[in-house]
Protein backbone atom coordinates (compact mmCIF):
# COMPACT_ATOMS: atom_id res chain seq x y z
CA UNK A 1 0.00 0.00 0.00
CA UNK A 2 1.62 3.51 -1.10
CA UNK A 3 2.24 6.32 1.58
CA UNK A 4 -1.17 8.42 0.00
CA UNK A 5 -3.57 5.04 0.17
CA UNK A 6 -2.40 4.93 4.17
CA UNK A 7 -3.13 8.51 4.81
CA UNK A 8 -5.95 8.43 2.99
CA UNK A 9 -7.07 5.04 5.22
CA UNK A 10 -6.40 6.57 8.18
CA UNK A 11 -8.25 9.51 7.68
CA UNK A 12 -11.43 7.50 6.33
CA UNK A 13 -11.41 5.29 9.80
CA UNK A 14 -11.23 8.61 11.69
CA UNK A 15 -14.02 10.24 10.17
CA UNK A 16 -16.23 6.72 10.49
CA UNK A 17 -15.18 6.44 14.01
CA UNK A 18 -15.37 9.90 15.54
CA UNK A 19 -18.58 11.78 16.34
CA UNK A 20 -19.51 14.98 17.58
CA UNK A 21 -22.58 15.82 19.82
CA UNK A 22 -24.66 18.49 18.74
CA UNK A 23 -27.66 20.19 20.31
CA UNK A 24 -29.04 20.67 16.60
CA UNK A 25 -32.39 19.21 15.89
CA UNK A 26 -33.45 16.98 12.81
CA UNK A 27 -30.67 14.80 11.32
CA UNK A 28 -29.03 12.31 13.57
CA UNK A 29 -28.36 15.01 16.47
CA UNK A 30 -24.71 15.23 15.43
CA UNK A 31 -22.46 17.71 13.73
CA UNK A 32 -20.71 16.70 11.37
CA UNK A 33 -18.41 19.71 10.85
CA UNK A 34 -17.69 22.25 13.68
CA UNK A 35 -15.32 25.42 13.18
CA UNK A 36 -13.87 27.54 15.62
CA UNK A 37 -12.52 31.10 14.66
CA UNK A 38 -11.88 30.43 11.43
CA UNK A 39 -9.91 33.51 9.84
CA UNK A 40 -8.81 33.05 5.95
CA UNK A 41 -6.65 35.52 4.20
CA UNK A 42 -5.78 35.87 0.42
CA UNK A 43 -2.00 38.25 1.16
CA UNK A 44 -2.88 40.94 3.00
CA UNK A 45 -7.29 40.75 2.60
CA UNK A 46 -8.87 39.13 5.16
CA UNK A 47 -11.88 37.37 3.59
CA UNK A 48 -13.24 35.52 6.71
CA UNK A 49 -13.39 37.05 9.86
CA UNK A 50 -13.53 34.36 13.39
CA UNK A 51 -16.34 32.10 11.49
CA UNK A 52 -17.46 29.52 14.60
CA UNK A 53 -20.29 27.77 13.65
CA UNK A 54 -21.96 24.21 13.51
CA UNK A 55 -23.19 22.49 10.41
CA UNK A 56 -25.63 19.33 11.50
CA UNK A 57 -25.54 15.54 10.00
CA UNK A 58 -28.32 14.63 6.97
CA UNK A 59 -29.58 18.49 6.82
CA UNK A 60 -29.26 20.90 3.99
CA UNK A 61 -27.76 24.21 5.67
CA UNK A 62 -27.42 27.42 3.03
CA UNK A 63 -24.98 29.99 3.22
CA UNK A 64 -26.32 33.33 2.42
CA UNK A 65 -25.14 36.51 1.51
CA UNK A 66 -24.15 39.62 -0.60
CA UNK A 67 -21.12 38.92 -3.43
CA UNK A 68 -17.78 38.88 -1.57
CA UNK A 69 -18.43 37.69 1.85
CA UNK A 70 -17.00 35.03 2.25
CA UNK A 71 -19.60 32.43 1.58
CA UNK A 72 -17.37 30.12 -1.40
CA UNK A 73 -14.38 30.30 0.86
CA UNK A 74 -15.90 29.56 3.69
CA UNK A 75 -17.13 26.01 1.58
CA UNK A 76 -13.49 25.72 -0.22
CA UNK A 77 -12.35 25.72 3.40
CA UNK A 78 -14.19 22.72 4.78
CA UNK A 79 -12.29 20.14 2.07
CA UNK A 80 -9.00 22.32 1.75
CA UNK A 81 -9.37 23.13 -1.68
CA UNK A 82 -8.12 26.50 -0.52
CA UNK A 83 -4.64 25.01 -0.41
CA UNK A 84 -4.50 25.25 -4.04
CA UNK A 85 -4.50 28.81 -3.71
CA UNK A 86 -0.78 29.92 -2.69
CA UNK A 87 -1.95 33.42 -1.36
CA UNK A 88 -4.35 31.57 0.87
CA UNK A 89 -3.83 31.55 4.43
CA UNK A 90 -6.21 29.89 7.56
CA UNK A 91 -5.90 30.11 11.20
CA UNK A 92 -8.48 28.09 13.49
CA UNK A 93 -10.01 24.80 13.37
CA UNK A 94 -12.64 22.84 11.08
CA UNK A 95 -13.21 19.71 12.81
CA UNK A 96 -14.80 16.69 10.70
CA UNK A 97 -16.46 14.61 13.45
CA UNK A 98 -14.03 15.61 15.77
CA UNK A 99 -11.02 15.77 13.46
CA UNK A 100 -9.51 18.77 12.73
CA UNK A 101 -8.91 18.68 8.89
CA UNK A 102 -6.06 20.96 8.78
CA UNK A 103 -4.06 18.27 11.09
CA UNK A 104 -0.31 17.73 9.68
CA UNK A 105 -1.34 14.19 9.52
CA UNK A 106 -4.56 14.75 7.19
CA UNK A 107 -4.30 14.18 3.76
CA UNK A 108 -5.99 16.70 1.65
CA UNK A 109 -6.74 14.18 -1.18
CA UNK A 110 -8.28 11.61 1.48
CA UNK A 111 -10.15 14.33 3.14
CA UNK A 112 -12.01 14.95 -0.50
CA UNK A 113 -13.21 11.70 -0.77
CA UNK A 114 -15.00 12.38 2.49
CA UNK A 115 -16.18 15.35 0.97
CA UNK A 116 -17.48 15.89 -2.12
CA UNK A 117 -18.30 19.33 -3.84
CA UNK A 118 -20.15 20.46 -6.78
CA UNK A 119 -19.67 23.55 -8.88
CA UNK A 120 -21.40 26.64 -9.86
CA UNK A 121 -20.58 25.38 -13.68
CA UNK A 122 -21.25 21.81 -14.39
CA UNK A 123 -17.94 20.60 -14.84
CA UNK A 124 -18.36 16.63 -16.33
CA UNK A 125 -15.47 15.35 -17.82
CA UNK A 126 -14.75 15.06 -21.57
CA UNK A 127 -16.03 11.14 -21.05
CA UNK A 128 -18.93 9.24 -21.56
CA UNK A 129 -21.64 9.49 -18.91
CA UNK A 130 -20.75 6.24 -17.36
CA UNK A 131 -16.80 7.18 -16.97
CA UNK A 132 -17.79 10.31 -15.47
CA UNK A 133 -19.76 8.81 -12.89
CA UNK A 134 -17.25 5.55 -12.66
CA UNK A 135 -14.35 8.31 -12.45
CA UNK A 136 -13.83 8.41 -8.62
CA UNK A 137 -14.53 4.91 -8.10
CA UNK A 138 -11.88 3.51 -9.91
CA UNK A 139 -9.33 6.22 -8.52
CA UNK A 140 -10.26 4.72 -5.06
CA UNK A 141 -10.23 1.04 -6.65
CA UNK A 142 -13.44 0.54 -5.62
CA UNK A 143 -14.23 -0.97 -9.05
CA UNK A 144 -16.27 -3.99 -8.02
CA UNK A 145 -19.93 -4.05 -9.44
CA UNK A 146 -19.47 -1.21 -10.92
CA UNK A 147 -22.33 -1.39 -13.16
CA UNK A 148 -24.69 -1.57 -9.89
CA UNK A 149 -22.74 1.50 -8.58
CA UNK A 150 -22.92 3.93 -11.63
CA UNK A 151 -26.75 3.04 -12.01
CA UNK A 152 -27.38 3.63 -8.53
CA UNK A 153 -25.23 6.90 -8.27
CA UNK A 154 -27.58 8.32 -11.74
CA UNK A 155 -30.89 7.23 -9.77
CA UNK A 156 -30.14 9.33 -6.75
CA UNK A 157 -28.85 12.03 -8.77
CA UNK A 158 -32.48 11.50 -10.32
CA UNK A 159 -30.72 11.20 -14.00
CA UNK A 160 -31.00 7.58 -14.45
CA UNK A 161 -34.27 7.53 -16.64
CA UNK A 162 -32.67 10.10 -18.49
CA UNK A 163 -29.93 8.28 -19.80
CA UNK A 164 -29.55 4.78 -19.05
CA UNK A 165 -29.85 3.73 -22.88
CA UNK A 166 -27.07 6.77 -23.91
CA UNK A 167 -24.16 5.86 -20.75
CA UNK A 168 -21.86 5.46 -23.69
CA UNK A 169 -22.74 9.10 -24.90
CA UNK A 170 -20.56 11.87 -23.75
CA UNK A 171 -21.29 13.87 -20.58
CA UNK A 172 -20.51 16.98 -22.22
CA UNK A 173 -23.57 16.26 -24.92
CA UNK A 174 -26.40 16.58 -21.82
CA UNK A 175 -28.08 19.25 -21.01
CA UNK A 176 -26.78 22.54 -18.35
CA UNK A 177 -29.43 20.67 -15.82
CA UNK A 178 -28.38 16.82 -17.04
CA UNK A 179 -25.05 17.60 -16.85
CA UNK A 180 -25.37 19.04 -13.52
CA UNK A 181 -27.18 16.22 -12.10
CA UNK A 182 -24.49 14.35 -13.48
CA UNK A 183 -21.81 16.14 -11.76
CA UNK A 184 -23.97 15.46 -8.69
CA UNK A 185 -23.84 11.54 -9.15
CA UNK A 186 -20.34 11.91 -9.78
CA UNK A 187 -19.69 13.66 -6.60
CA UNK A 188 -22.22 10.95 -4.29
CA UNK A 189 -21.07 8.06 -6.21
CA UNK A 190 -18.07 7.16 -4.22
CA UNK A 191 -20.09 7.37 -0.99
CA UNK A 192 -18.85 10.90 0.84
CA UNK A 193 -19.72 11.92 4.06
CA UNK A 194 -20.62 15.66 3.26
CA UNK A 195 -21.63 17.16 -0.18
CA UNK A 196 -20.53 21.03 -0.19
CA UNK A 197 -22.40 22.52 -3.29
CA UNK A 198 -21.64 26.21 -4.60
CA UNK A 199 -24.68 27.77 -6.22
CA UNK A 200 -25.23 24.80 -8.19
CA UNK A 201 -28.28 25.77 -9.54
CA UNK A 202 -26.90 29.69 -10.64
CA UNK A 203 -26.64 28.81 -14.06
CA UNK A 204 -29.52 26.72 -14.68
CA UNK A 205 -33.04 27.18 -16.46
CA UNK A 206 -36.33 27.59 -13.78
CA UNK A 207 -37.38 24.13 -14.61
CA UNK A 208 -33.46 22.24 -14.06
CA UNK A 209 -33.36 24.88 -11.08
CA UNK A 210 -36.77 22.54 -9.39
CA UNK A 211 -35.10 19.31 -10.18
CA UNK A 212 -32.06 20.05 -8.34
CA UNK A 213 -33.42 21.87 -5.31
CA UNK A 214 -35.72 18.52 -5.22
CA UNK A 215 -32.81 16.56 -5.83
CA UNK A 216 -30.76 18.29 -2.99
CA UNK A 217 -33.88 17.87 -0.55
CA UNK A 218 -33.22 13.90 -0.98
CA UNK A 219 -29.75 13.45 -0.69
CA UNK A 220 -30.03 15.44 2.56
CA UNK A 221 -31.92 12.12 3.97
CA UNK A 222 -28.29 10.48 2.94
CA UNK A 223 -25.78 13.29 3.56
CA UNK A 224 -24.91 16.28 5.21
CA UNK A 225 -25.02 19.14 2.21
CA UNK A 226 -23.85 22.50 2.84
CA UNK A 227 -24.65 25.44 -0.38
CA UNK A 228 -24.09 28.41 -1.04
CA UNK A 229 -27.08 30.24 -2.57
CA UNK A 230 -27.70 33.82 -3.28
CA UNK A 231 -31.61 32.70 -3.90
CA UNK A 232 -33.33 34.05 -0.56
CA UNK A 233 -36.40 31.69 -1.78
CA UNK A 234 -34.10 28.69 -2.35
CA UNK A 235 -32.60 28.85 0.92
CA UNK A 236 -35.93 29.43 2.92
CA UNK A 237 -37.71 26.33 0.20
CA UNK A 238 -34.54 23.75 0.56
CA UNK A 239 -32.57 24.62 4.16
CA UNK A 240 -32.71 22.97 7.43
CA UNK A 241 -30.36 25.61 8.56
CA UNK A 242 -29.25 29.08 7.58
CA UNK A 243 -25.88 30.77 7.85
CA UNK A 244 -26.04 34.95 6.94
CA UNK A 245 -22.56 35.85 6.05
CA UNK A 246 -22.51 40.22 5.52
CA UNK A 247 -19.59 42.20 4.45
CA UNK A 248 -15.90 42.12 5.80
CA UNK A 249 -16.29 37.61 6.04
CA UNK A 250 -18.61 37.97 9.19
CA UNK A 251 -21.04 35.14 10.30
CA UNK A 252 -23.94 37.39 11.15
CA UNK A 253 -26.65 34.96 12.25
CA UNK A 254 -27.01 30.84 12.13
CA UNK A 255 -29.83 28.87 13.22
CA UNK A 256 -33.30 27.25 11.68
CA UNK A 257 -34.55 28.56 8.73
CA UNK A 258 -37.17 29.33 9.48
CA UNK A 259 -36.20 31.69 12.37
CA UNK A 260 -33.69 33.57 10.30
CA UNK A 261 -36.29 34.56 7.73
CA UNK A 262 -39.23 34.95 9.74
CA UNK A 263 -37.83 37.02 13.04
CA UNK A 264 -33.97 36.93 12.68
CA UNK A 265 -31.91 38.46 15.56
CA UNK A 266 -29.81 41.15 14.10
CA UNK A 267 -31.54 44.08 12.17
CA UNK A 268 -28.76 43.55 9.16
CA UNK A 269 -29.96 40.52 8.75
CA UNK A 270 -33.99 41.08 8.58
CA UNK A 271 -32.28 44.49 6.05
CA UNK A 272 -30.28 41.65 3.84
CA UNK A 273 -33.07 39.14 3.65
CA UNK A 274 -35.99 41.91 2.68
CA UNK A 275 -33.71 43.31 -0.15
CA UNK A 276 -32.99 46.87 1.78
CA UNK A 277 -29.29 46.16 0.95
CA UNK A 278 -26.67 43.81 -1.00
Amino acid sequence: MSLEDTQASEMESTIDTASVTSESTGGTGESVIETENVDVWYSDTQALDDITMEIPEQQVTALIGPSGCGKSTFLRCINRMNDLIESARIEGEIRLRGKNVYDDDVDPVALRRSVGMVFQEPNPFPKTIYDNVAYGLRVQGKDDNLDEKVEDALRRAALWEEVNDQLDSSGLDLSGGQQQRLCIARAIAPDPDVILMDEPASALDPVATSKIEDLIEDLASEYTVAIVTHNMQQAARISDKTAVFLTGGKLVEFGDTEKIFENPEHQRVEDYITGKFG
